[in-house]
C-alpha cells in the first residue's frame, strides 16, 4: 500500500494550519477593533470561502494563480515557478478554505474577553505585546486551540479546491481525498475502502480532540 497520499495530506495540513493559525489570530484581533460597518463587510469576505463550494474556491484560485493568469505568469515568466500541479499548490487552496474557522474561532474568543484585563495590564505599564501574547492569548487559549485541530481536521479531508489546482499526479499530487476518487473511478474498491477507513479514524481521533479541549474545567 503506497503511503504517499497519507503523508503528502499530513504535510499539505500541517504547513496549512500553521499559516492560518497565525493569519487567523491576526485577522481576529485587528478586525474586532474596527467599526461595526467595516468589520461586517470583512467577515463576509474571511468568512465566504466557508459557505462557497471547494471547487468555486479552486476556480477562482485558478484564475489567480494558473500558468495564463495575472500572478501565475507574472512567477513563471520570472522564476520559471508553475504555481499549480504541485504538491505544495495545494497548500494555497486549503489554506483559503480552513481560514474562516480558524478566524472565527479565534474572532469569538477574543470577543468573549474580558478587556479590564488588558487595561489593567496597561496601567501596570505592559506593552501591547506582552499583553496579547502573555495575557489574551493565554485566556482564549483552550478556543484557539480548538480551532487550530479543527482547522487541521478541515485540511487533511479538503478535496474540491485541492483537486483543481494541484490534481492527482501518483507520487506528486496525490492526497487521501483524490486518492479515494481516483481509486473508485478505477474500480479499485478496496483501496478505495482502506483510505476511507483510515481517514475516518484519523476524523474520529481530531473530534475526540476536540471534545476533550471542550470539556468544563472542574469547580473547586
Amino acid at each position: 500500500m503506497d503511503l504517499f497520499p497519507l503523508y503528502n495530506s499530513l504535510r499539505i495540513a500541517v504547513i496549512s494550519t500553521f499559516f492560518v493559525f497565525f493569519l487567523g489570530i491576526a485577522a481576529a484581533y485587528y478586525i474586532a477593533k474596527c467599526p461595526r460597518f467595516v468589520k461586517g463587510i470583512l467577515d463576509v469576505f474571511f468568512t465566504l470561502p466557508l459557505v462557497l463550494p471547494p471547487t468555486v474556491v479552486g476556480y477562482l484560485l485558478l484564475l489567480l494563480l494558473g500558468p495564463k493568469r495575472i500572478i501565475g505568469s507574472a512567477f513563471f515568466e520570472s522564476f520559471n515557478i508553475r504555481l499549480t500541479m504541485n504538491w505544495w499548490s495545494a497548500i494555497f487552496a486549503v489554506t483559503v478554505i480552513v481560514f474562516p474557522l480558524m478566524y472565527r474561532t479565534a474572532r469569538g474568543a477574543f470577543e468573549s474577553f474580558d478587556d479590564t484585563l488588558s487595561d489593567a495590564g496597561k496601567t501596570l505599564g505592559l506593552s501591547n505585546s506582552y499583553i496579547f501574547w502573555r495575557i489574551r492569548i493565554p485566556n482564549c487559549k483552550q478556543a484557539i486551540i480548538s480551532g487550530v485541530v479543527l482547522s487541521f481536521a478541515r485540511a487533511l479531508g479538503e478535496y474540491g479546491a485541492t483537486s483543481m489546482i494541484a490534481g492527482y499526479i501518483p507520487n506528486k499530487t496525490a492526497t487521501v481525498s483524490t486518492a479515494v476518487y481516483q481509486l473508485w473511478r478505477t474500480g479499485n474498491d478496496e483501496l478505495a475502502f482502506k483510505w476511507v477507513m483510515i481517514n475516518i479514524a484519523i476524523s474520529a481521533l481530531v473530534l475526540l480532540a476536540i471534545n476533550l479541549l471542550e470539556r468544563p474545567k472542574s469547580r473547586v
